[in-house]
């Protein structure tokens, strides 16, 4: 990659032949994120960065992976690696994939188009927000972009029945329902930067209720009128699955016992995860709980990681841990902040070529080879041993 390209903005960095403009170099996300913050105005900043309540479990979702070592290896042949992992059919040649994240028009001026083509460019899926600022049909007119689809449950199901029916129509490939939101945590920073919408910017997937636009959080014009169904049940999962083809993954679970009952329900998927510390505060995090999940399932399912991802060991810890592949969301909307889809690619990029780097130093040639070997012994969670689990 070119990086070294001086010109009047600073440094510019090619990918892709998209040329993004940086005061200094990008070697890591953790650069994105601190050009983010002098691109974003402070409600934005404040939004991707908020956790819920006291932000324990924000802080906790990184120091739990900072603290886990790798056991490196030597004398190894890993001349060759392969990264690629297939997930419902698809086959993946690494194993991330973009998280959902609402309102990223917030972010940058394309927004989720953006987000698609950054996606698209590094064959990752990318899943979109129920909450999206741009409409899913919109976002699948993107050329190459592989697309799953992240559900909030409507108090009126009819609409979210027609809201099913559009995405699958569309070609979106897999549903994800988030299971861990009867309600919005409670967000101090994110309310003492004052979120809102701004003019122009609307939860288009809700139009036809009439609630895309709001400026009081998830109550529009004084109503107590939520857009989130605190009723959701496992009959709502099994209406869910009724009513689509798309395989359905069950995203905001960390109990054990969730987890088995999904896997006696024959739910396609699960996504371990806290919603990225911005629900309940003082839970575990994300990769703490996983290895409990991927226990309690057994291999009958696949199983992913959503929360902390910063570095491509972690990517590797969450594999050794039983995870498939993983998700990111503030690394790429940092991406997005500051170079749109070339931002994202590179973010990818990154975040690949250190994994990449991982995998060769611990004597791993493919992600088959990852398990718990790859971890320190006294840092590697208990667990029974790694299953195989079924795409």
């Amino acid at each position: 990659m070119d990086a070294d390209a001086r010109g009047p903005a600073g440094p510019l960095i090619n990918v892709a032949e998209q040329v993004i403009s940086v005061p200094g170099p990008m070697i890591n996300v953790f650069d994105y994120e601190a050009q983010s913050r002098e691109r974003l105005t402070r409600m934005a900043s404040e939004y991707i960065a908020s956790g819920a309540g006291d932000e324990i479990t924000l802080r906790r979702n990184r120091e739990c992976f900072d603290r886990m070592l790798l056991q490196p290896r030597v004398l190894v042949d890993v001349s060759r690696l392969d990264t690629s992992v297939e997930l419902y059919g698809e086959k993946l040649e690494f194993p991330v994939l973009l998280a959902p994240c609402a309102y990223q028009k917030l972010f940058h001026e394309e927004g989720e188009m953006e987000a698609a083509r950054g996606a698209a460019a590094t064959g990752a899926p990318y899943v979109v927000s129920t909450f999206a600022s741009t409409a899913a049909e919109r976002i699948a007119e993107v050329p190459d972009a592989s697309l799953w689809f992240q559900l909030y449950v409507h108090p009126d199901h009819g609409f979210t029945e027609e809201l099913i029916q559009r995405v699958e129509q569309s070609g979106y490939r897999a549903l994800c329902v988030t299971v861990d939101t009867p309600m919005l945590g409670i967000r101090d920073r994110e309310k003492r930067a004052g979120f809102h919408l701004p003019e122009g910017i609307e939860r288009e997937n809700l139009k036809p209720l009439g609630t895309g636009a709001t400026k009081a959080g998830h109550f529009d014009k004084g109503k107590k009128y939520s857009i989130l169904d605190p009723a959701i049940t496992w009959k709502t999962i099994e209406w869910i699955r009724s009513r689509t083809k798309m395989p359905v993954l069950l995203k905001g679970v960390l109990s054990a016992e969730d987890a088995a009952r999904a896997a006696a329900e024959g739910i396609e998927g699960l996504i371990v995860s806290n919603h990225g510390a911005r629900n309940l505060d003082t839970v575990p995090a994300t990769i703490e709980a996983l290895p409990r999940i991927t226990d309690a399932v057994e291999g009958r399912m696949p199983v992913l990681l959503d929360g902390g991802i910063r570095r491509g060991t972690d990517v590797l810890k969450a594999l050794a841990c039983g995870a498939r592949a993983v998700l990111i969301g503030r690394p790429y909307l940092w991406g997005l902040a500051v170079g749109g889809a070339a931002g994202i690619q590179h973010v990818m990029e990154m975040l690949r070529a250190e994994m990449r780097a991982a995998m060769m130093l611990c004597g791993t040639t493919s992600l088959g080879e990852i398990d718990q070997k790859v971890l320190w012994a006294k840092d590697a969670p208990a667990r029974q041993g790694r299953r195989e689990p079924r795409a």
